[in-house]
């Protein structure tokens, strides 16, 4: 029998894994007010790129940005995009769910960011 938390758990991660790629078609959805659209592409982005800012090998912040950055980018993404867009976009991700995105762009932007880190790093260290 599985705990009932656990279940809870589960379908909020269901929830989340919908809203960010409702929060993608958003994104192209035309009715998107420019700002929104700018906050669910970075939400959609890095939601679904297979490299983490924050790798999980790192003890405690590894699941950091699982845990908060990611749910509180799609919360903010949420009350920007209008309903009637969202509620569409809900409905078509629940349609494609069965497949899993992945954003080669999301990938180079967090690969740029740690190449940058590593030079300087490297600059730092032998400069």
């Amino acid at each position: 029998m599985v705990p009932p938390m656990f279940e809870k758990l589960k379908a909020w991660a269901a929830r989340l894994e919908r809203d960010a790629r409702a929060l993608w078609f958003a994104y192209r959805d035309p009715r998107t007010p420019w700002y929104a659209k700018a906050v669910a592409a970075a939400v959609a982005v890095y939601a679904f790129s297979p490299i983490d800012l924050i790798p999980d090998f790192i003890p405690v912040l590894g699941y950091l940005d699982d845990l908060l950055i990611v749910p509180l980018g799609v919360a903010l993404a949420l009350r920007l995009v209008p309903t009637v867009v969202m509620a569409e976009c809900r409905e078509r991700a629940e349609r494609e769910i069965s497949e899993k995105p992945r954003s080669l762009a999301g990938a180079v932007v967090v690969v740029t960011i740690w190449a940058a880190l590593v030079a300087a790093l490297a600059f730092a260290l032998f400069a």
